[in-house]
């Protein structure tokens, strides 16, 4: 080989390395791109910083646009662990279960109400549960509605979405519901996943089915299957989730019933290994501001959650009344919850900074303030 030559391949070969060096440098930031681009509007109160625990700081007054106005409490401890797979500290999610069986997001109530509280740290999920028919100030909506400015829970998701759009923000039903939760109950919001009915059906039958434990005659009752184990299709769960034989408190019961079930369906081997691909398939049929990115962090976040750290939380049944309140909208006196509101936001606020709820039972849910936490077993 000539010297010639040998100056040329040389060349060629130092060329080749750095189109090499340029592509690989320009793909790493177009994934950068894409993992990091949130799928859906980020709430109207995104982006806040906030360490992991706080506390209302008393006396203190809601700003104008809804929020709580909240100090950070004072923590002395030192080593404290770092968040595991990535992630922050602690993150809050609105996950809102939709009534409507289409494909789209157009209309639809909030059938299902749950804040997911995500420790990275510990690791452990909290999930508090709403009712759905509390009777709660909903901002935007009284220029529409002739003054009117409060109608159930539920509804705050509806008027947000396209079909209604009773304020113009891009976050729609998502960002209506989490500003109503934090007017009335000073819920702090860091992201929201939306799920209509036949995505629900979609994500069960993707996993191939649960299989739900109904562990005794009450329970029997309130989902209308026998004591046992049952393995159930999507739509199967479907039924079971939305059964509202024993009322509405039993309902959420249901709901939690199979979430135990998905929860466990989705940390067996077999279907650790589809989670990325199960999420790739459902990012065009949820509503949500997260990025993949995100959703990696909370799938390996799954698979290091012992189940006793995964705790479902419900209000003390006994601070509700049912009672009726005439509604403008349908001219007639509609069936409501009752509650005091103050009572609930000491509930969030300890939900919020960790201090409750603490693991104590296993399924169904009671009644009192200690038994009013239910862990998948």
């Amino acid at each position: 080989m000539t010297r010639v030559q040998i100056i040329i391949i040389t060349l060629l070969s130092i060329t080749a390395c750095a189109l090499i060096l340029v592509l690989g440098y320009f793909t790493y930031r177009i994934y950068q791109s894409l993992a990091t681009r949130p799928l859906g509007p980020a709430l109207p109160f995104a982006g806040q910083t906030m360490p992991p625990l706080w506390t209302p700081t008393p006396g203190s007054e809601s700003t104008p646009a809804g929020l709580v106005t909240l100090a950070p409490m004072v923590n002395d401890a030192t080593n404290i662990p770092s968040a595991m797979c990535g992630g922050p500290d602690t993150i809050n999610i609105l996950v809102v279960g939709t009534d409507t069986r289409r494909d789209n997001y157009i209309y639809g109530l909030a059938d299902a109400i749950r804040i997911l509280r995500v420790d990275f740290v510990t690791p452990k999920v909290s999930i508090l549960e709403f009712p759905r028919d509390l009777w709660v100030e909903i901002p935007h909506i009284s220029d529409n509605l002739n003054g009117q400015n409060h109608e159930k829970l539920n509804q705050a998701y509806l008027y947000g979405q396209p079909g209604f759009r009773y304020w113009d923000n891009p976050s729609g039903g998502a960002g209506l519901l989490s500003l109503t939760l934090n007017l009335n109950f000073g819920a702090q919001i860091d992201h929201y996943i939306v799920v209509n009915m036949r995505t629900f059906v979609n994500i069960v039958n993707a996993v191939g089915g649960i299989t739900v434990n109904i562990p005794d005659i009450e329970a029997s009752n309130n989902t209308g299957l026998l004591i046992g184990d049952h393995d159930l299709d999507g739509e199967e769960a479907l039924k079971v989730v939305r059964n509202r034989q024993g009322g509405t408190f039993e309902r959420a019961d249901n709901q939690n019933l199979v979430l135990c079930a998905l929860r466990e369906k989705l940390t067996k081997p077999k279907v650790i290994t589809q989670i990325p691909g199960l999420i790739e398939s459902f990012e065009d049929n949820v509503i949500t501001d997260f990025t993949p990115e995100q959703f990696a962090q909370l799938a390996c976040l799954g698979t290091k959650l012992p189940p006793q750290n995964i705790v479902f939380a419900s209000f003390p049944v006994e601070l509700f009344k049912q009672t009726r309140e005439f509604d403008p909208v349908f001219d007639k006196r509609i069936y409501i919850l009752d509650a005091d509101f103050d009572i609930m936001r000491d509930y969030v606020m300890r939900f919020q900074n960790g201090s409750w709820p603490k693991p104590s039972i296993a399924l169904p849910t009671a009644t009192n303030e200690e038994e009013t936490t239910v862990i998948c077993q």
